[in-house]
């Protein structure tokens, strides 16, 4: 066999891989630990949105100066989005500090 040939038909296999994966994109949404009723509801729908549609969702409690001091508010904001999302996604990451950020990652269910 020749190798152009061989090299050639490698690279067909492979491209012919990358055609068939789907690539999934990680969507970010912040929320504040003073975000209101309505902004908190108007969030949850996007994720909603962004987890039917197949991606992953990052849901990051952002705190700053001394917000930073009262991460049970943050931490309540999230378990929240985990109750009520749990028909429509599964938490991939459970909540964890990142510097001034709380964040879950939250997957689609399977089909």
């Amino acid at each position: 066999m020749d190798y152009g040939k061989y090299l050639y038909q490698q690279n067909k296999k492979e491209h012919e891989a990358r055609k068939h994966q789907k690539n999934i994109t990680v969507k970010e949404v912040k929320f504040r630990p003073n975000t209101d009723e309505h902004d908190y509801e108007f969030k949850k729908n996007h994720i909603i949105r962004f987890l039917t549609q197949g991606d992953k969702v990052k849901a990051a409690v952002f705190f700053r100066g001394r917000e930073i001091v009262h991460q049970s508010i943050g931490r309540k904001i999230i378990d929240r989005l985990i109750e009520e999302l749990a028909e429509v996604g599964a938490v991939e990451a459970r909540p964890k500090m990142e510097g001034p950020n709380l964040i879950a990652i939250f997957a689609p269910k399977k089909a």
